[in-house]
């Protein structure tokens, strides 16, 4: 245990708490056991440790962290390592990447019942199982899920200038207020095509020039390592699925014939719909229907888009149209909300708000008729009326 509190104390003094994500300030820490999902890349490592530093300052031997991919853990037991941590005066223990240990659910529910004094925050991938894993940990954890940054976050690590999130009926009522706050500070467009190509994962300030490399890195270990270990997926099966990503970033917003993919990267229907759900489950595609039905698992999206814009520079250089990325943009910052195909107008949120989007001059002619229809401009620093800056909707979190 010595060992982890020297590599604990190391991280520590490279970590900044000068920005701090959103979601950082929605976390129950006091919970006795937290789970944090998200895609490889998201900063859920650094928000671990940034809450250590901030919290456990004066108190270093409270808090442990430890990575579950360390070679410390291939001859020790977690459950050893949580009993000693107790035993020492511990109240705190941070395990990264707990779906790189085997048995990591069934360990996690024995610490949890056999310590009620100490409490523990875990981190792991999007395709983390909570519920179908050996131990059914979903009546003892909260469970969070951290994204990329939101554009509002990316200006607050570009400029040093931070704004509060904006609720989105706050968002819809009073947008020209807001809009009229922020770009009285800041100028948005001068970073928000930078975000679009480059600001949604935190690493990009580490080593800008090697963003697109890492990010590549980033997407081939999703599927080459996390689906197969996650999804019980036959590494001999990855091949396919990387073709049926590429010929989805090729053709994004993609409304799918499920016979004619099928036939192309030689899978059956079933089979494709659930690498669709994989894709999505690892935050690489957003798949939307026009209905929000319970017929279950298997149902066929209506319309395929990239989770982020970022995603479009690597695995779609040629169909990065303006339309393509404004839409994908739209969908990934509304992700907290649900969000379905409008049959007047392009997006139904919440059931309730239709948005149409497009350049500075779209108008409203194909919202005519509807309550609560909004169009969502590109190209524009205020809004008026119904009509507000595509910008905008990224200080939704």
């Amino acid at each position: 245990m010595e060992r982890l509190f020297e590599i604990q104390q190391r991280l520590l003094s490279y970590v900044s708490t000068d920005f701090v994500r959103a979601l950082a300030g929605k976390i129950d820490w006091n919970s006795r056991l937290v789970g944090i999902k998200g895609a490889r890349g998201t900063g859920k490592t650094t928000l671990l440790l940034q809450y250590i530093k901030q919290k456990y300052s004066r108190q270093p031997q409270a808090a442990l962290y430890a990575s579950l991919d360390n070679l410390w853990f291939a001859d020790h037991r977690l459950y050893d390592l949580a009993e000693t941590f107790v035993r020492s005066g511990g109240l705190h223990l941070f395990l990264d990447e707990v779906h790189r240990y085997p048995g990591w659910s069934r360990e996690l529910k024995n610490i949890y019942d056999d310590f009620p004094q100490m409490r523990v925050v875990f981190t792991g991938s999007s395709l983390l199982e909570i519920i179908n894993a050996q131990a059914d940990l979903s009546r003892r954890a909260v469970i969070y899920h951290l994204r990329g940054l939101s554009f509002r976050e990316f200006l607050a690590l570009e400029t040093g200038i931070e704004f509060d999130a904006v609720g989105l009926e706050e968002l819809l009522t009073h947008h020209v207020e807001w809009a009229n706050l922020i770009t009285g500070k800041i100028r948005p467009f001068r970073y928000f095509n930078d975000y679009l190509r480059y600001g949604y994962y935190p690493f990009y300030r580490e080593q800008p020039e090697l963003y697109p490399l890492r990010l590549n890195q980033t997407v081939n270990m999703i599927l080459d390592v996390e689906l197969p270990q996650l999804r019980n997926l036959d590494v001999a099966y990855v091949p396919k699925i990387k073709t049926l990503l590429a010929v989805l970033a090729e053709s994004v917003p993609f409304t799918p014939d499920i016979s004619k993919l099928s036939r192309k990267i030689g899978i059956n229907r079933i089979t494709l719909i659930k690498y669709l759900q994989y894709l999505e489950q690892s935050d690489l595609l957003l798949l939307l229907q026009r209905k929000i039905s319970g017929v279950g698992r298997l149902q066929k999206p209506d319309k395929i888009y990239l989770e982020n814009t970022n995603l479009m520079e690597i695995l779609a250089p040629g169909n990065t149209n303006r339309g393509n990325i404004r839409e994908t943009f739209f969908v990934n910052q509304l992700s907290d909300y649900e969000v379905r195909l409008a049959g007047q107008g392009d997006f139904v949120v919440g059931g309730k708000y239709t948005f149409e989007v497009g350049g500075k001059h779209k108008n409203a002619a194909q919202l005519a008729g509807l309550e609560n229809a909004f169009v969502v401009a590109d190209d524009l620093e205020v809004g008026f009326g119904h009509k507000i800056p595509l910008w905008l909707f990224g200080f939704l979190y």
